[in-house]
């Protein structure tokens, strides 16, 4: 080309492009008068020159940095980031409609998804094929999504991170909740506009009824931007979009503690556990923050006294095969040298990861360890980001709600716009069919006399002043309307269609109105498809709710058997029986598992655990494991970091360390030390020294009191000494103490310990199920270490047994009694004779043969009733007999029949002779 070809310099690059844009570079010689020509001789060539059309002279920087924005709006706006009214991304949004345009229906058979993926493709989506497939088979993974909106047929992927099968294998249908997104999508509902080759139209978004960006969250990565939204519980979602409308008027006054009341946080379609509400209140406050996600984890004891981890949660978007395989790999760096093995336990009825840990190891530490170092625990960074208006913004939890009530608000105008108007059209042609119905013969003589259909229109027209729509609709009215019935079904039709048009123009005129439209829509998705919370929130001691808000003030029953099992049970879950009765159910144990202690306390107290070696642990009552009336519990390896070969001996409820001044603890072997109470109100995790133990001696008592009672050692051959308080100095935490009772012979030991009330009885019951209550005042106070009182028929030990148990109760108290094989029974104290101290007593419990009592636990009335208002129905009396209140102090026993609450019946706690027959209730 030639060398004289000129362009306009730029000599101030720091102007903008922009303002370059109307200089047009100098046209090449093109006139007849000559000029730089092609050939450079300044002759013409044709009058025209180089025809290159306007040349602008651009830096390059800003050349690149206006393609660039244009292809980062592209990927912003037309592929990475969510529509904030349906939740889609725009491939999302085409497989569903292809899919729904291809008739896709839940109740439709499958299609293959290469069909699906080539509808898309050639209609809608001009980008690969995995692109569209990936994207389809997202949306049908129960891993992925919290509402499937895909019902995928095949393999389409697992949580270990394997690929969906080819297409060409795979089947899909839309799933019953994505019918919610596209319904009334026919009705004028949403824009639409033209496909990549304008030869087809599309929806730029869906009516969608369902709450998708908040229910099933979405992830994407644009330029320059990000998003990640968390799935969360339609149900919850249902009740703040519900909120949020009763609410209208103060809508962007209302605060997060109010939306929080309905939606709690997060949920994840793989569940697991969010620690703390510090993150999910500033992801809902600002659309910004991080939430701790940990693994549902347990720990369970097998073979050989060792201890394994099972895994059946792990947080979202963790792959579980890549999860393992960093197990494998830190064991091998020796960095988690606490396991022996690994397995992958996983089948059809869910995940189960097994981590065997090694003999000695410490449960709780490694499991710790196992959350330090892999992903068990993660962080779910939230960035609410999303399209509105075409422009990303980041939303709050009351901005999305808000967003999402003002697009169904939109959808529902324009569907009831819609609706008035094909019913205005058809009152229009009935309008026009009355007229004819009216003037039938003249009509018909009309018809008749014209030359052709449209003579017939024209002449109906000017003679009955119809429209054109109307004269066509007479036209094409066939002969059998024109019967009575018929025609008074036309009649009926057109009042109908009036009263619509009432209501149509009703809702249009009252927002209020659609307002409510939209929230019994939100409610019936609520009960059609809502369903519990899979992901469980924990709140921490720094959130501004504290655990105790979290956790209900019930009554329960706290069980520990000899193999180191503990579980807390609702306290009605065994209904009380009669004196005697049989029992029913309460643990599966394993063989020479038996049930040593069982308590009774309420879900916020605490619980303090004293161990064989003189240790003290402590725990409330709602972190232990919470099982059913049968189940076989949990290891206190669970609950407690005990060390190796440490086992627990007694424990103590405390609801309240101000309640007493002092804790007295007693061994086995007789020896008794009083402390302060205050020094175990802040035990740390590891345990604190309580006291020192004698070789082969065990501490299985403690007991709270206030300076200046009463207490009463009871021994396994029948003995009971009553001595004083003060004759049992205030000692640390190191020392040993000194001895209660004096013993009988190696084989007698210490059953029983209490505090001796005023007006009190002493229940004493015996390994064969025989029992009594006699009056403390029977039992006369004599100084520490000595024998004191026979409490029992010392003659017929062989036939009672030895005493297994002995408590302080007062009438109205309630007593649980476990036997060796699991069985439980609940009666009245009042319900056991009361005798004098050395009588056998009565059958407390009819034993099986082999059975013996193993453990005794006492509910005392004010135990009970404690944190119950005195103006209704008590715990106690539900828990009496699991009835219903008739009126006053009835209650309903089984029979149906009503009975006075503390009273005597005919068939429910008589008291019997020693002698009578015992009474079977049934198990």
């Amino acid at each position: 080309m030639d060398d004289n070809l000129d362009f306009p310099r730029d000599d101030d690059p720091g102007n903008d492009a922009d303002s370059q844009s109307n200089e047009i570079a100098a046209p090449i010689a093109a006139s007849t008068d000559g000029g730089a020509g092609m050939n450079g001789d300044g002759a013409a060539t044709n009058g025209a020159g180089l025809n290159a059309g306007n040349v602008r002279n651009v830096l390059i920087e800003q050349e690149m940095r206006t393609a660039y924005l244009d292809y980062a709006m592209s990927v912003i706006v037309a592929r990475a980031l969510p529509d904030a009214r349906d939740g889609l991304k725009p491939v999302h949004r085409r497989i569903l409609y292809a899919m729904h345009d291809m008739g896709l229906s839940p109740s439709s058979p499958y299609k293959k998804s290469a069909r699906i993926v080539g509808e898309v493709l050639g209609k809608y989506h001009p980008h690969g094929d995995s692109a569209v497939y990936d994207a389809m088979a997202r949306m049908a993974q129960d891993f992925s999504l919290r509402y499937c909106l895909v019902d995928g047929q095949g393999n389409f992927g697992s949580v270990d991170g394997d690929s969906p099968a080819a297409m060409r294998y795979t089947e899909a249908r839309l799933s019953r909740i994505a019918e919610t997104m596209l319904q009334d999508i026919e009705m004028d509902t949403v824009d639409w506009t033209t496909n990549f080759d304008d030869s087809l139209e599309e929806p730029t978004v869906l009516p969608a009824m369902l709450p998708n960006m908040l229910v099933n969250g979405t992830s994407g990565i644009a330029v320059g931007m990000a998003t990640n939204i968390p799935p969360h519980n339609l149900s919850e979602v249902a009740d703040a979009v519900a909120f949020v409308i009763d609410n209208w008027e103060r809508r962007n006054e209302i605060g997060l503690e109010e939306l929080m009341e309905f939606v709690k946080g997060p949920d994840f379609p793989t569940g697991g556990i969010i620690l703390g509400n510090e993150g999910i209140k500033q992801a809902f406050a600002t659309g910004r923050g991080k939430v701790l996600v940990r693994a549902q984890t347990s720990i369970e004891e097998i073979r050989g006294g060792r201890f394994a981890i099972i895994v059946t949660e792990i947080p979202y978007q963790v792959n579980k095969s890549t999860l393992i395989e960093r197990m494998a790999e830190l064991v091998r760096e020796d960095k988690l040298d606490m396991i022996s093995d690994i397995r992958d336990e996983s089948d059809r009825t869910g995940m189960r990861i097994v981590i065997e840990l090694k003999r000695n190891a410490a449960p709780k530490k490694a499991r710790n360890r196992l959350f330090k170092h892999t992903q068990l625990q993660t962080s779910f960074g939230v960035n609410m980001l999303a399209l509105v208006n075409g422009e990303p913004v980041t939303m709050s939890l009351r901005r999305a709600l808000l967003v999402y009530i003002e697009h169904r608000f939109d959808v529902l105008t324009r569907r009831t716009q819609f609706q008035l108007a094909k019913a205005r059209e058809r009152a229009h042609i009935l309008e026009g069919l009355r007229i004819a119905l009216e003037f039938l013969d003249e009509v018909i003589a009309v018809i008749r006399q014209s030359e052709s259909a449209d003579a017939a229109r024209t002449a109906l027209m000017e003679r009955f002043g119809l429209t054109q729509v109307q004269a066509q609709a007479i036209l094409d009215l066939q002969l059998r309307r024109l019967a009575a019935l018929e025609r008074q079904k036309i009649e009926d039709e057109y009042q109908e269609i009036l009263a619509r048009i009432a209501y149509y123009e009703d809702l249009l005129a009252n927002p209020d109105k659609i307002r409510a439209l939209i929230r019994a829509d939100i409610l019936t998705l609520k009960e059609k498809f809502g369903d519990p919370r899979r992901t469980a929130i924990v709140g921490d001691a720094s959130g501004d709710f504290s655990e105790e808000d979290l956790i209900a003030q019930n009554n329960v029953l706290i069980s520990y058997s000899a193999g180191a099992y503990i579980k807390r049970m609702s306290s009605d879950a065994f209904r009380a029986q009669n004196r005697g009765g049989r029992g029913i159910k309460g643990m599966t144990t394993r063989s020479e598992d038996e049930v040593v202690d069982l308590l009774f306390a309420r879900t916020l107290d605490h619980i303090l655990f004293f161990t064989n070696k003189g240790r003290v642990y402590s725990s409330r009552v709602y972190e232990l494991p919470e099982g059913s009336r049968t189940a076989r519990g949990m290891h206190i390896a669970n609950v407690l970091n005990l060390q190796p070969d440490e086992t627990v001996t007694t424990m103590l409820v405390v609801p309240d360390f101000e309640m007493a001044d002092y804790i007295t603890l007693l061994t086995r072997q007789g020896r008794i030390k009083r402390m302060e109470l205050n020094v175990f109100a802040n035990i740390r995790s590891v345990g604190l020294i309580a006291m020192t133990l004698d070789e082969g001696d065990s501490l299985d008592w403690a007991r709270l009191t206030k300076g200046g009672e009463d207490f009463i050692v009871v021994t396994r051959r029948g003995r009971a000494l009553r001595f004083s308080e003060e004759d049992v100095r205030p000692m640390g935490r190191a020392a040993a103490g000194v001895m209660a009772i004096r013993l009988q012979g190696a084989d007698d030991e210490v059953v029983g310990f209490d505090v001796a009330r005023p007006d009190a009885e002493l229940l004493v019951v015996h390994t064969h199920g025989y029992g009594k209550r006699t009056p403390i005042s029977e039992y006369t106070a004599h100084s520490r270490y000595t024998q004191g009182n026979w409490a029992t028929d010392h003659t017929r030990l062989e036939e009672v047994g030895p005493i297994v148990a002995a408590r302080v109760v007062d009438p109205q108290d309630q007593i649980t009694v476990m036997t060796a094989n699991g069985i439980v029974l609940r009666t009245r104290v009042d319900g056991i004779r009361a005798a004098g101290r050395i009588t056998r007593g009565v059958r407390v419990v009819n034993l099986a043969e082999g059975d013996a009592v193993a453990a005794v636990a006492v509910m005392t009335y004010a135990d009970l009733n404690r944190g119950v208002d005195d103006g209704g129905e008590t715990h106690a009396d539900l828990a009496l007999n699991g009835g219903e209140t008739v009126n006053g102090n009835d209650i309903v026993n089984d029979n149906g029949s009503a009975m006075d609450s503390y009273g005597d019946s005919n068939s429910d706690f008589a008291v019997e002779d020693e002698e009578a027959p015992v009474t079977k209730a049934e198990s």
